[in-house]
């Protein structure tokens, strides 16, 4: 396993190395790195590592900005004592990092993690994961905290779905994501734990919370129609595994949203 470190702080660095040799005897580490230069000057002259070990906060600037330059092929662990928001951007999009002072067991993980994938063709999903990652990360630095592109699983892979092809997500028992177009939906299963966690990425304006089970494109709506108790009843361009039943305490709300824009 090849294995590039960029890492500014030389203490940080050494103890890396030295954890990486104990827990890889036969691991080959290429270079350490510790700037944004010096490593964009690197990637220009050496192939491509296994895996690569990064610091977010380098001496001259962020290392998102050197794979937004060179897009690696390979996973990238990012070592990290940032804010809270990125650390959850790193878990929604399936990036493994590791929080400051790095701890033994959890660099094990992330090698164990790379090995189980070492013999899957992964590079167009850790180069759709990394993008999603940069697009959130700069769009929390900007204001923006709406998510525009969300990862499922699709056989045995990670695909990103806008956020315009989104029908609903849906819980049943896990977070399912309903794509919708001109032609088929698909149903695919995400990694999120909660509707709620869903609800705090996607706007508004475009997303609804039907209710438990339900978060819905304003987009994807056919038609919507109103029973005699109050409660609404919402039809998608896509069949859904259950009805969508909107309450009557939320009937109101809804209405208006639907007719805003």
């Amino acid at each position: 396993m090849k294995i590039l470190i960029i890492e500014d702080e030389p203490l940080v660095a050494k103890n890396l190395e030295k954890l990486v040799q104990e827990l890889e005897p036969t691991a080959h580490i290429l270079a350490v790195i510790g700037s944004v230069r010096e490593a964009s000057s690197w990637f220009k002259t050496h192939p491509e590592p296994d895996v690569i070990l990064s610091d977010i906060q380098l001496s001259d600037g962020v290392s998102f900005d050197i794979f937004q330059e060179i897009s690696p092929n390979c996973p990238i662990i990012f070592t990290t004592a940032y804010d809270e928001y990125a650390i959850r951007a790193f878990k929604l999009n399936s990036i493994d990092y590791l929080l400051k002072p790095i701890d033994k067991e959890e660099l094990t993980c992330a090698f164990a993690k790379f090995r189980k994938n070492l013999h899957t063709s992964k590079s167009d999903v850790y180069q759709e994961q990394l993008e999603s990652l940069l697009t959130d990360l700069k769009n929390h630095a900007t204001g923006h905290k709406y998510k525009t592109r969300f990862t499922a699983h699709h056989q045995r892979s990670i695909v990103a779905i806008p956020d315009n092809r989104v029908a609903c997500f849906y819980r049943d028992e896990v977070i399912w994501l309903q794509t919708f177009a001109d032609t088929n939906s698909q149903r695919l299963i995400t990694d999120y734990n909660s509707l709620d966690e869903v609800e705090e990425l996607l706007n508004p304006e475009h997303f609804f919370r039907a209710n438990r089970q339900f978060i819905i494109n304003k987009t994807a709506i056919e038609s919507y129609r109103t029973h005699f108790t109050g409660k609404i009843e919402v039809k998608l361009l896509v069949a859904t595994k259950e009805e969508i039943i909107i309450s009557k305490e939320k009937a109101h709300q809804f209405r208006g949203w639907f007719e805003l824009g």
